[in-house]
C-alpha cells in the first residue's frame, strides 16, 4: 500500500512537471490575420497582423532556399478599439521589409517571442516596367459562403497571381458582433493574403464607425488611411479610390473634395509624358460603378449617377469622376458592388467609343 502511494506521488509530480513545460499556445499574443501588401516603395513588402494583447512587432524572413530567417525587421503596433458596445480591442502590427530582391521568393513568419505565426512565403514584386502582372480581382466577398475562396487558396499558393485586388465589401460586415466577424474574415483570407499582396478599396459594407475597420485592418500605400492611393506595377499605374465619399456625407463632405483634388493631381502626374511613356496603362478601382445594366434601383442604374456626375444637393456642388477620368485618358476602370459580371465597351456619357 505504501509502495503504491509513493508511486502515485511520483506520477503526480511527473505529470505536474510535464504540465509546467508543456507548450501551451499563447492565445492572447498569438499572431493571426496575417496578410501582405505592397507599400508603394520599390523593393519592399508590408506585413500586417493582429494580436489580442500588445507584443513586439517582428518579422523574420529569408530568401527561399537560403538560411531560414536570416533577416529580421521590426515595426510598430497600434491599438484598435471597435466601436461596438463591448469596445473590443485589437493590436494591429505592421512591419515593412525593405531592400528585397525583385521577383524573388521569400519565406517569413511574424510575431515575437510571445508567439510566432506559421511560416508563409511571398514573391517580391517585379519592378520592371516591361513585366506583365497577373491579377486576381473581385469584390463583395463575405465570410459566409465565399465560393471563390477555395479556388483562390489553391491558385495563390501555386503562384498564379502577382497581386490580389479586392474591390470593396469585406466579410458582411467586419464590424458585426463587436468586430468578431471582421476577425473571422481576416483569418479566412490569411490563406491567400499571407502569400500574395492584397490590395483593397472601401465599399459600402465598410461604413460603420466611419469605416474604422477598413481604415485600421489594412495597410495600403500613402497616408490616407487606405481610402485612396496609387501605386505602380509593370506598365500600369493603379489608382484606388473611395466611391463611398459620395454617399456617406455624414462623415464629412471634405473627404469628397480632398479625394477629388488628390485624383486630379495624381492623374496629372501619371500623364506627364515621361511617366505615361513608362507606364501607358492607367487603371482605376472603386466599389460602386458608374454604369451597369442591373435592374435593382441602385445608383448606377440611375441616369444621374453620383459617382459619374457628382451631386448638386451639396454646398458647394460635388464634382463627379467621369469627365476627370475621360480627360486624363484612364484606360480601364474596375468596379464591384452589383454582384454580377459585366464588361463594357469604352463608354463616355452613355456613348460607346470603339475607335481606340
Amino acid at each position: 500500500m505504501m509502495m503504491m502511494m509513493m508511486m502515485m506521488k511520483v506520477l503526480l509530480c511527473l505529470c505536474a512537471s510535464l504540465a509546467a513545460v508543456r507548450c501551451v499556445p499563447p492565445v492572447q499574443t498569438q499572431p493571426e490575420q496575417v496578410h501582405v501588401s505592397y507599400p508603394g516603395v520599390e523593393n519592399s513588402m508590408l506585413v500586417t497582423w493582429s494580436t489580442a494583447d500588445e507584443t513586439e512587432s517582428v518579422v523574420e524572413y529569408s530568401l527561399w532556399g537560403g538560411k531560414l530567417f536570416s533577416h529580421t525587421a521590426k515595426g510598430t503596433a497600434r491599438l484598435f478599439i471597435d466601436g461596438g458596445p463591448e469596445n473590443r480591442t485589437l493590436y494591429i502590427h505592421r512591419v515593412t521589409l525593405t531592400h528585397l530582391i525583385p521577383a524573388a521568393a521569400y519565406v517569413y513568419h511574424c510575431g515575437s517571442d510571445a508567439g510566432w505565426s506559421d511560416i508563409f512565403f511571398f514573391t517580391s514584386l517585379n519592378e520592371s516596367t516591361s513585366f506583365s502582372p497577373r491579377f486576381a480581382l473581385f469584390g463583395d466577398m463575405g465570410n459566409e459562403n465565399p465560393q471563390s475562396l477555395s479556388r483562390l487558396q489553391k491558385e495563390t499558393q501555386l503562384g498564379m497571381y502577382d497581386v490580389i485586388l479586392h474591390i470593396g465589401d469585406f466579410a458582411y460586415d467586419m464590424h458585426e458582433d463587436n468586430g468578431r466577424i471582421g476577425d473571422e474574415f481576416m483569418q479566412q483570407i490569411q490563406s491567400i493574403a499571407a502569400y500574395t499582396p492584397y490590395m483593397t478599396c472601401p465599399g459600402n459594407h465598410e461604413w460603420a464607425y466611419n469605416f474604422s475597420h477598413y481604415r485600421n485592418r489594412f495597410s495600403m500605400p500613402g497616408h490616407t488611411e487606405n481610402l485612396w492611393y496609387s501605386w505602380n506595377i509593370g506598365p500600369a499605374h493603379i489608382i484606388s479610390f473611395s466611391t463611398e465619399v459620395y454617399f456617406y456625407l455624414e462623415y464629412g463632405l471634405d473627404l469628397l473634395f480632398r479625394q477629388y483634388e488628390w485624383l486630379k493631381e495624381d492623374l496629372q502626374e501619371a500623364n506627364r509624358p515621361e511617366n505615361r511613356a513608362q507606364r501607358p496603362w492607367i487603371i482605376t478601382m472603386g466599389h460602386r460603378p458608374m454604369y451597369c445594366s442591373d435592374d435593382d434601383g441602385d445608383d448606377c442604374t440611375h441616369f444621374q449617377s453620383y459617382v459619374r456626375l457628382g451631386r448638386n444637393d451639396t454646398e458647394p456642388a460635388a464634382p463627379g469622376l467621369e469627365d476627370l477620368f475621360y480627360l486624363n485618358g484612364v484606360d480601364l476602370e474596375l468596379w464591384a458592388h452589383e454582384h454580377t459580371y459585366e464588361r463594357l465597351w469604352p463608354v463616355y456619357n452613355y456613348k460607346v467609343n470603339t475607335e481606340h
